[in-house]
């Protein structure tokens, strides 16, 4: 335990087991009825963190009608770790976990991006924005969106370009900001950015730690409310490792989102596979096995209309 605070013999153990098998909303409950804390007291401690989290949400998690899933949401979980005393990671593992199943022996979190590295750069990509003074939807909504993702044949994600259809909803827009993660061991500052069509490269931002790159994409005209435009832009990449996948995180809701990934006919991979995450805590599903085109090396997803979260493609190599 943190602190090297004990708790009372009878509850420690009883949580004890909560936090090895869940459910997540029965680990919090046990953690909070350990330390004898009202929901109103948690909600204090939460906010000298700098959290804040109402007194309704705090009995809904415990209740397990809710879950943690937003950004700040998933840093009130950190704290709670911090504030019930608990080992890191112990409520955070078991949002990996299905809603309302307990851990299996030998349970592991899907060899995937990290929650740990997800949510660093998030934190990185609001930072950024705020260097680039945009808000977070930047006043475009997406009608239509394509990507299309290049693995080189050294398994290393080469780039991508996006063919992008947009509609403000509001008055005044002049560009788009466009945000790059790459693969982990990338070089942002050495990633190049490319204005294809319909736009021109403004400011580019990076962080070099978590491989973030923000870059502003300038219009040519200012948009009214209402008024849609296309515009094509990729990224040139190449300076990370052997790539495994490739995800993109919605925010919002949104319009037709389409990924396409093709491989290096020197480098092909084994089998590959759909994937979704309701957040970067909550555990993969919505899993479809794709079928590589023989012609072009190529798998793709089509979704009619995104929701928020997280949607992608991985692959295996051997």
């Amino acid at each position: 335990m943190r602190h090297g605070t004990q708790l009372a013999d009878e509850p420690a153990a009883d949580l004890e087991t909560a936090l090895r098998t869940g459910p997540f909303h029965v680990a919090l409950r046990a953690a909070i009825a350990a330390r004898r804390l009202p929901l109103q007291r948690v909600r204090h401690h939460l906010a000298r963190h700098g959290v804040n989290v109402g007194v309704t949400s705090l009995s809904y998690w415990q209740q397990g009608a809710r879950r943690p899933q937003r950004t700040e949401s998933l840093r009130a979980v950190r704290a709670l770790e911090e504030i019930l005393q608990l080992p890191e990671e112990s409520l955070i593992r078991l949002l990996a976990q299905p809603a309302h199943s307990s851990a299996k022996p030998g349970f592991e979190r899907p060899a995937a991006r990290s929650y740990r590295s997800l949510i660093e750069a998030s934190d990185v990509v609001q930072r950024l924005l705020g260097e680039l003074e945009s808000p977070l939807d930047g006043g475009l909504h997406t009608v239509g969106h394509h990507e299309r993702v290049r693995i080189g044949a050294r398994r290393e994600l080469l780039g991508r370009d996006s063919q992008h259809v947009v509609r403000s909803h509001r008055d005044d827009v002049d560009r788009y900001l466009a945000i790059y993660h790459g693969d982990p061991g990338c070089v942002p500052e050495h990633i190049g950015v490319h204005a294809l069509e319909n736009c021109r490269t403004g400011r580019v931002r990076w962080h070099h730690e978590t491989g973030v790159l923000v870059a502003e994409l300038l219009f040519d005209a200012r948009l009214r409310a209402g008024d849609t435009h296309l515009f094509r832009y990729g990224f040139e990449d190449g300076t990370a490792g052997t790539s495994t996948e490739y995800l993109r995180g919605f925010t919002y809701a949104g319009g037709q989102y389409a990924l396409q990934v093709r491989f290096d006919e020197g480098a092909l991979p084994l089998r590959c596979h759909r994937f979704a995450q309701h957040s970067a805590a909550a555990p993969r599903g919505g899993r479809q096995e794709l079928t590589l085109s023989g012609s072009h090396r190529s798998v793709h997803i089509v979704e009619q209309q995104v929701r928020a979260g997280l949607l992608g493609i991985a692959w295996d190599w051997e």
